[in-house]
């Protein structure tokens, strides 16, 4: 894997954790890194396991963000509906 490749990875993974960072921009931080994770240029041991073995926890925490966009009001209403759709498509509504 590249220095390059690193730094992508690690930028997203900041923003991921970020709070100041919406919930739309951290979706696309995830997909963004699972995606050069899945192509076999990073291999992270960490991530693997947690959205493999430990997945249940994973989601609860996906669920939980979700929930607090709808309540937070520095949030869009368009996030807080795609959001809400999410929730329901996932039955946690």
């Amino acid at each position: 894997m590249s220095e390059s490749q690193n730094r992508v990875v690690g930028g997203h993974k900041a923003a991921m954790h970020n709070p100041n960072v919406s919930v739309e921009a951290k979706e696309h931080s995830r997909q963004v890194v699972e995606e050069i994770q899945g192509s076999g240029a990073v291999q992270d041991d960490y991530s693997t396991k947690t959205s493999r073995t430990t997945g249940g926890k994973e989601e609860s925490r996906v669920i939980g963000g979700y929930k607090a966009a709808l309540k937070n009001p520095n949030v869009s209403e368009e996030a807080k509906e795609r959001a809400q759709q999410i929730l329901e498509d996932k039955d946690a509504m």
